[in-house]
């Protein structure tokens, strides 16, 4: 981290924050396993090269994104994002961080899921069924291009999964388990900033500050700075590091979901963005990788803790009572200490913080709860 000249747009008397780069072809793992680890202990935050994807088909998705946010507003309402929040949000549709914000993001976005057709039986769980596109008249071959990237994508997170349980002192297929893997939640979201100009001492932000909650985000960005990274989120006053766009490569982050499995030894970073007059594009793509909803959200072999935490700080709950957590309003529970590792026992701090309606211990993961979570993500 140090203070960088102005070259090209790179902003001027800021700070850029330098992250380490996970090379997916080289074929020492050892190295992208210490380089993987040292950033996910330091600030959640990592390049990913040579990952398989083609540069040019990504200028291609870049180039496919672009022509539909040019579409006229009255054609993009024509695929709103509808009850399973696939498909088109308006600018200011999303307030990331509503006590800093005077109103919504200046950004607008396409939703993209795990395409499930209305009459399978898996489009009645949450967070799957059928997307929404744009028809084909009016963007030819537009919904071919994003499914494939959305899979080529997928393969992308699977091999950073394998290096993440590498860091963690587990087997290297510990994530291919088929609960693990099997139906990932992997919404992918188009972006696009107008180019408006932020101004965080007056609320505007491009994108509210935030962290991620899911398993890892894999990011996608034209070469426009605007992302930023918090590393020390209580630190007063925040001090806030731009990350460098890089050609051709992804931009991984840890999700909550991450932290709170391994019991803090990795972290999930505040970030945000900031519009410095340029239209900005990006693509992102958080993974939550389980399938069972109540499969049990358990926490590292005690084996990963000897060096670093040594107690679990967290009980061990339910998926679906993670994601109800942040569905009733980013409840503390993720930071609640462990005094015995039942759900039962987490109860009784939860209730003192949450409304008598959310009651974490009676609610059912429903169509409702889970749509207010990927609003979020």
């Amino acid at each position: 981290m140090e203070n960088m000249p102005k070259q090209d747009d790179t902003p001027a008397s800021t700070t850029i924050s330098f992250l380490n780069c996970i090379d997916l072809s080289t074929p020492d793992v050892q190295q992208s396993v210490s380089l993987l680890k040292q950033a996910c202990l330091d600030c959640g935050f990592f390049y990913v090269t040579n990952h398989g994807i083609s540069q040019e088909f990504m200028e291609e998705v870049f180039s496919q994104s672009k022509k539909f946010f040019e579409l006229p507003l009255s054609e993009k309402m024509k695929v709103l994002r509808n009850e399973k929040h696939r498909g088109y949000t308006p600018v200011l549709d999303e307030l990331l961080d509503p006590d800093n914000q005077i109103h919504g993001d200046y950004k607008e976005g396409y939703y993209i899921g795990v395409e499930v057709p209305e009459d399978d039986p898996e489009a009645d769980k949450p967070f799957y069924g059928p997307n929404v596109w744009p028809a084909d008249g009016i963007l030819p071959g537009w919904r071919q291009t994003m499914e494939k990237f959305h899979q080529q994508a997928l393969g992308v997170a699977r091999a950073v999964a394998r290096i993440i349980a590498l860091a963690l002192d587990l087997e290297a297929d510990f994530f291919d388990k088929p609960e693990m893997l099997g139906h990932p939640i992997a919404v992918m979201r188009l972006l696009h900033y107008a180019g408006q100009i932020s101004d965080p001492s007056k609320g505007l932000y491009g994108a509210g500050a935030h962290s991620d909650y899911g398993l890892i985000t894999l990011l996608a960005t034209d070469d426009v700075y605007g992302l930023q990274i918090c590393k020390d989120k209580d630190a007063q006053p925040q001090v806030w590091e731009f990350v460098a766009p890089l050609k051709g490569a992804f931009v991984v982050n840890l999700g909550d979901m991450l932290e709170r499995w391994s019991n803090c030894i990795f972290k999930s970073t505040l970030h945000r963005v900031l519009g410095n007059g340029q239209e900005r594009y990006s693509v992102r793509i958080p993974f939550f990788f389980f399938l069972n909803l109540l499969l049990p959200f358990s926490r590292v072999p005690f084996k990963c803790l000897s060096s670093h935490n040594a107690k679990f700080l967290f009980c061990l709950l339910a998926i679906s009572k993670f994601l109800i957590s942040f569905s009733c309003g980013r409840l503390p529970i993720l930071w609640n200490p462990v005094m015995n590792v039942s759900w039962n026992a987490c109860q009784p701090a939860i209730q003192k913080k949450t409304p008598p309606s959310f009651l974490l211990s009676n609610v059912r993961l429903t169509l409702a709860n889970a749509t207010r979570i990927l609003m979020l993500i």
